[in-house]
């Protein structure tokens, strides 16, 4: 799916966006995450996340997607989303904007499309799991019609664990 509304286009991510994506997720993460987790497990997260290897892994997959938010031609945004092994059920994986560019609708557009494509793929629940420091996203999530499903922390390798809220919305078809 190609959206696209004057100078903002969201598009499936292809190998020549690896290293562009790579870079605003660094910058966004820094920016956004700095006072919630350490900069050494920040480090460490995008380490493994963004690499050409996990990358491809989204590429033609039937069972992952990952969008490119671009305004203007510039990358200013992501978000990934997976099946699930809960049949009827989507991960929304990452949604990410840079920070100064929030509070213009653009996270709103990139939920928009996981919400159809969670659909569209006949699922009717769509999860996510978010720190529970991150207060600004959750209350956003929360806005959204997200609830909290539990509560996880989750060891992700080298003394680094996850804190997180699972959060849960369930999804309708709408009447046209």
């Amino acid at each position: 799916m190609n959206q696209a509304d004057g100078a903002v286009a969201l598009t499936p991510l292809a190998p020549p966006d690896f290293a562009s994506i790579a870079a605003v997720a660094r910058q966004i993460w820094l920016e956004h995450y700095i006072t919630i987790i350490t900069k050494a497990q920040i480090d460490y997260m995008l380490r493994g996340r963004f690499t050409p290897e996990n990358l491809q892994r989204y590429v033609g997959a039937r069972d992952r997607w990952f969008y490119v938010l671009r305004l203007a031609d510039e990358v200013v945004g992501y978000c990934s989303f997976a099946l699930t092994p809960t049949p009827g059920e989507m991960k929304l994986e990452q949604l990410y904007v840079l920070p100064a560019l929030h509070g213009r609708g653009l996270g709103k557009r990139m939920l928009h499309l996981v919400e159809q494509e969670t659909l569209a793929h006949g699922c009717r629940t769509l999860m996510l799991q978010v720190n529970k420091q991150n207060t600004k996203s959750i209350d956003v999530y929360r806005r959204g019609g997200f609830t909290v499903r539990e509560e996880v922390v989750v060891d992700i390798g080298q003394g680094f664990v996850m804190d997180d809220f699972i959060m849960e919305k369930p999804l309708q078809l709408q009447a046209v």
